[in-house]
């Protein structure tokens, strides 16, 4: 699997998944039209809608549970990630078992659409479970990465490009808002368990 090169101080890790899975996940999700709903923001009991910060369409998905071929496939090349997020940062393997456990998301953004506003993953009571996160683009964007604050980084939206990252408030960070492209994304965490 082809790595994309972050520094390794940022604890960001990116490989690139087969490219026939992204596109299996975006027909996927053009099949689903009656699953997609506004995308939401927090976690479990805080859930909230604002367009000015987030605007986003997304199908949520239970990663354990999904029999459709696609998402299956998806789970495998994750796995490989995460394999490789392992390998280069060793020390993750000594902290407590992690694995999904919460839904994950197909997230679409139509031009000018995307997570507006600066934020990280694990911020509340409900999110502290979180220990990393993962988002993998399924198309490419042209300025529609996402940004790291703190580690003064765009990471570009390159078709199949995986990210790996610490939930945590360090990797701050926010989507490139494209005015001219749709971007789509699958995104979730891995919680302890």
């Amino acid at each position: 699997m082809k790595e994309h090169k972050f520094d390794l101080n940022t604890f960001i890790g990116g490989w690139y998944i087969n490219p026939k899975v992204c596109d299996d996940i975006i027909d996927y999700y053009k099949s689903n039209n009656h699953l997609i709903k506004p995308g939401v923001q927090g976690s479990k009991g805080s859930k909230y809608l604002n367009l000015n910060e987030k605007e986003s369409y997304e199908i949520c998905i239970d990663i354990n549970k999904e029999v459709d071929k696609c998402i299956i496939d998806y789970g495998k090349e994750l796995n490989q990630v995460i394999e490789l997020y392992q390998k280069k940062y060793d020390y993750v393997k000594k902290v407590a078992k992690f694995n999904i456990v919460e839904n994950i998301n197909i997230q679409y953004y139509k031009p000018k659409g995307g997570y507006k506003v600066w934020h990280s993953e694990r911020v509340t009571k409900s999110s502290s479970q979180r220990l990393l996160v993962f988002m993998t683009y399924l198309n490419d964007v042209q300025n529609g990465g996402t940004e790291f604050y703190y580690q003064k980084l765009k990471a570009p939206a390159k078709k199949g490009l995986t990210l790996i990252w610490p939930a945590e408030w360090t990797h701050t960070h926010k989507g490139q808002i494209s005015k001219i492209h749709e971007k789509y994304i699958i995104t979730g965490w891995y919680n302890f368990i």
